[in-house]
């Protein structure tokens, strides 16, 4: 799938399912979940033990319906086994140039974190599909509302601290998309088996982005 196919999808939900510490055993029931809740974009964060593996067998069997990207990816070296693993995008805390370069070379959408004007721009400059406002919850909605000013042509990702009561002042704000953790996929859910709840918070996150855009 083309980058720019990757970040319609994203821009199209509103929603990116950030999947940390799970087992390998719970990922198919955590895709399924998410799926059936109507998310399109999940993450797999590199700090997550076997992440390339994972990425790999979510991209294989859901990657007709879904977008797979790698998160917490620090450096060039863990994006380029990301990209070759399947990941369709790249999500990262910072912005690091040589990890969007890698991006570049192999046409996969990068997704850099930032936190300052400087940073929004200096991502874009050097070709991030969306820049990831992290962290939101400390920022606040009324940054990217201010940031959006003068870069209203760079689209935004709001990450860390999204919930289902603050979404909604997010999306208003300006943002496209809002990555989504423990708020989404909660780990004693995972590990309870509670997929079903999964998929009610799925399903609500989704109906808050489009409530939220009206």
């Amino acid at each position: 799938m083309k980058d720019y196919q990757v970040l319609e999808i994203i821009r199209e939900t509103g929603v990116c399912a950030i999947v940390r510490g799970t087992s390998a055993e719970s990922l198919c029931g955590i895709a399924d979940a998410l799926k059936a809740g109507g998310v399109k974009a999940v993450e797999v964060t590199f700090n997550t033990p076997g992440a390339a593996e994972m990425i790999k067998e979510l991209s294989k069997k859901y990657g007709g319906d879904m977008v797979v990207g790698a998160g917490t990816v620090l450096d060039p070296e863990t994006a380029r086994v990301a990209i070759l693993s399947g990941a369709s995008f790249i999500l990262a805390p910072s912005l690091n140039i040589g990890t969007m370069r890698i991006c570049q070379r192999y046409s996969v959408l990068a997704v850099p974190g930032v936190c300052t004007p400087t940073e929004i721009v200096t991502a874009w400059e050097n070709g991030a599909g969306i820049v990831k406002i992290f962290p939101a919850g400390a920022l606040g909605s009324r940054f990217i509302k201010e940031a959006r000013g003068p870069l209203s042509h760079i689209d935004m990702m709001a990450v860390g601290g999204v919930n289902l009561g603050n979404i909604q002042d997010y999306i208003k704000a300006g943002a496209c998309s809002a990555g989504i953790g423990s708020e989404l996929v909660d780990r004693k859910l995972v590990e309870a088996g509670d997929f079903e709840e999964i998929t009610g918070r799925a399903r609500a996150f989704i109906n808050a982005v489009k409530n939220a855009r009206g």
